[in-house]
């Protein structure tokens, strides 16, 4: 893992894509992942992005953005304006090509740095999306944050499994990000666990009652339209749609999908999102 420093002219981004329905901007702490030879690194859309990767491998190298909470003080009141001239709340969402929590994050401090902006200048909405129970060490921010403006919190919990076999391990062990749905739901935050892409799942029943129990929320998004492709081809050249088959191949399947959200609306009945409306905090 090669880690560098670097600076960013304008930290929010404009979205386009999957994005566009969920916020008006998008927001990276940092640029490449240290995640990216994990698990929930062989099926992430951003390893297809030649413009990051730069003939890098994915989960090689990762640029610390030493100026990113400048640089949002500086454009917030712009980017502000701009989504308010689109008839648009001004939404964050963070991080959609990174992770906020990579385990550099301890040492720089890129992620905290921008919450305390944000607490300065908060946006409307901030949703912020994780695979690592480093959130939890936040959640003091993300209070404060949330007295300000609309926080939610998104952890990625892909499955109940902790070792899918023919693929590496875990970013986080699933425990430690059960934990910190906890912790973070105490703090009075709105915390949503995101089954995202939706890996096979040993004890449906079981693992969603959990989820209940620490979540307010839950989104199921399948890599089939969840990649950035219409029909998940850019999964399909990973090693996750085979790791996936040998162990359900009903898995591969929308259908597969729609019987999960319908065991999970049972214990959280109303609180069920689906791909992008799911992400966006539209639920049914």
């Amino acid at each position: 893992m090669t880690v560098t420093e670097t600076t960013i002219g304008n930290i929010l981004t404009r979205t386009t894509g999957y994005l566009r329905t969920v916020a008006s901007h998008s927001l990276q702490p940092y640029r490449g992942c240290s995640y990216g030879n994990a698990l929930c690194g062989v099926g992430c859309y951003v390893q297809h992005s030649r413009h990051i990767l730069q003939g890098r491998p994915w989960g090689s190298f990762l640029e610390v953005r030493t100026n990113a909470a400048d640089s949002y003080r500086e454009h917030v009141d712009r980017e502000r304006l701009w989504a308010a001239r689109r008839g648009e709340r001004f939404t964050i969402f963070c991080s959609s090509a990174t992770d906020p929590f990579v385990p550099q994050e301890p040492r720089y401090g890129i992620t905290a740095a921008l919450l305390h902006a944000m607490c300065d200048h908060p946006p409307d909405r901030l949703i912020l999306q994780t695979h690592s129970h480093l959130v939890a060490t936040a959640a003091d921010l993300l209070a404060r944050l949330s007295s300000m403006c609309d926080v939610r919190v998104h952890v990625s919990i892909e499955t109940d499994r902790e070792h899918i076999p023919g693929l590496p391990p875990h970013a986080s062990p699933i425990a430690r990000r059960f934990d910190a749905c906890r912790a973070l739901k105490d703090r009075g935050l709105f915390t949503v666990v995101t089954v995202a892409p939706l890996l096979p799942i040993a004890e449906p029943d079981a693992f969603f009652q959990r989820i209940s129990e620490c979540a307010d929320a839950v989104v199921l998004d399948h890599y089939i339209g969840g990649d950035g492709s219409p029909d998940g081809r850019r999964t399909e050249q990973t090693p996750l749609p085979a790791a996936m088959r040998a162990i359900d191949a009903a898995s591969l399947t929308l259908e597969y999908r729609d019987r999960m959200a319908d065991i999970v609306r049972r214990v959280l009945p109303g609180r069920v999102g689906l791909g992008a409306d799911g992400f966006a905090g539209r639920y049914s």
